[in-house]
């Protein structure tokens, strides 16, 4: 909910600077109009720079305590191949893709803000990122093909996680991480679910199938 609102406040300020550009844009006076114009457009780009910002911000989901994020369901089609069905937890939405190996990693992308804004609603936002697999073996590992999927995209022009990991530092309010899944075997029938909480991502055995995997891979 949160998110919901920091990018619709976000969308507002942009449509208001939008407004405030062509009202600078169209008015007479030749240098003054220059000027004008020369603002006008500034404004407009960093309009065009919130819009995208609210867009990509809204596909984030806050984080109020250790929860869910998302289950998964092995299904073995083939040796060392493995259908999984994702399900995002909050959303409902699942996706299925085929994965290659013995092992599987799901991925997400974390948004904290410091300790004032969190004090204000701004509690850690999450989005999931990738699901990817890989083998036992060194050597199958270095010879055979990587199985990796996106899991989470906004198709947003302008990806604000990945400008806060490069320009973190200079942006005080707020850190972008990434957080990983312990790798965890895959067996036909096992469910697993990932949990997110403000330390990390924890993936938990859910049904027998799940547990005898990870008791005979430790």
């Amino acid at each position: 909910m949160a998110y919901t609102a920091l990018a619709g406040v976000i969308l507002v300020l942009g449509i208001f600077i939008v407004l405030a550009a062509g009202r600078l844009l169209f008015k007479g006076s030749w240098f003054l109009g220059w000027l004008r114009g020369m603002t006008g457009i500034l404004l407009l780009a960093v309009a065009v720079l919130l819009t995208l910002s609210a867009f990509d911000l809204y596909s984030y989901q806050q984080l109020t305590k250790e929860q869910t994020i998302a289950t998964l369901n092995f299904t073995k089609t083939a040796p060392q191949r493995f259908q999984v069905s994702v399900v995002d937890s909050r959303s409902g939405n699942e996706q299925v893709h085929e994965l290659s190996g013995d092992l599987w990693q799901l991925d997400a992308r974390i948004i904290k803000w410091n300790k004032i804004l969190a004090g204000i609603g701004l509690s850690t936002g999450y989005r999931l990122d990738r699901l990817s697999g890989r083998y036992y073996s060194l050597e199958k590992e270095h010879s055979e093909p990587h199985t990796v999927y996106q899991l989470g995209d906004t198709n947003s022009l302008l990806d604000i996680w990945s400008w806060l990991r490069e320009y973190g530092q200079v942006v005080a309010i707020v850190d972008a991480s990434y957080g990983s899944a312990t790798y965890l075997p895959m067996q036909h029938g096992a469910l697993f679910s990932v949990n997110l909480s403000t330390t990390g991502l924890l993936a938990r055995p859910l049904n027998d199938p799940a547990k005898t995997a990870v008791e005979n891979w430790q």
